[in-house]
Formats: structure tokens, sequence, C-alpha cells
């Protein structure tokens, strides 16, 4: 999974790539910790894309996503993204591997 904390980093992903999910992840919450490791091992078994942004480091970042796909801003939350538009995401402990692989396919 990539890492990435800034505004130009999220519009450069977004720009370059047609198909992949971006997780915002506290890096304090047990409930996000549980939500990163769902989504880096969906990484590790797949060909998806997975990028993150640690919120505490780049809050800035998490709120343009929030304000770019005009959605609230949850933490933990992840996106599947395709031609840069969200086409699906959750929260919390909906964040698991099985439903990462189930969006995967829509």
């Amino acid at each position: 999974m990539e890492k990435i904390s800034s505004v130009e980093a999220f519009n450069q992903v977004l720009q370059n790539e047609k198909d992949f999910f971006i997780l915002k992840h506290s890096l304090t919450c047990p409930i996000s910790s549980a939500a990163y490791q769902a989504c880096k091992s969906f990484a590790d078994h797949s060909t998806a894309k997975v990028v993150y942004v640690p919120i505490q480091e780049a809050r800035e970042t998490s709120t343009h996503i929030a304000e770019a796909f005009n959605t609230r801003h949850e933490s933990p939350q992840i996106f599947h993204v395709k031609d840069g538009e969200p086409v699906w995401n959750t929260s919390h402990s909906r964040i698991t591997e099985k439903a990462l692989k189930e969006a995967s396919t829509k």
C-alpha cells in the first residue's frame, strides 16, 4: 500500500489511476487499525491499487478528499474510485477484506 500525504499526491493518483482504493486512516484508532490491516491483506492478495492517507499527518488531504467526493469525513473510511469518481465507499468496522473483494468486482 502506498502512503499519500498531500493534496498534490492525491490529485496525481486520481489523474493517473483508472481504478483504485483510497483509505483515510487514523493512526490512533483501533477500529482504523483493523481497517488498515484488512486493506493491507486485500492489497497483498489482489492486483488492486490501494493507497492510504494518515489523517493525523495529512488532515488537509483528508478534508480535500471528503470535499472532492462530496462525502462527510469519517475515519476510517475507504473509497473505490473508477475514472476519477467514487463508485463505492464504507467506513469503520464495515471495512473488511471481504467487503473490499466484493467492491473490487463492481
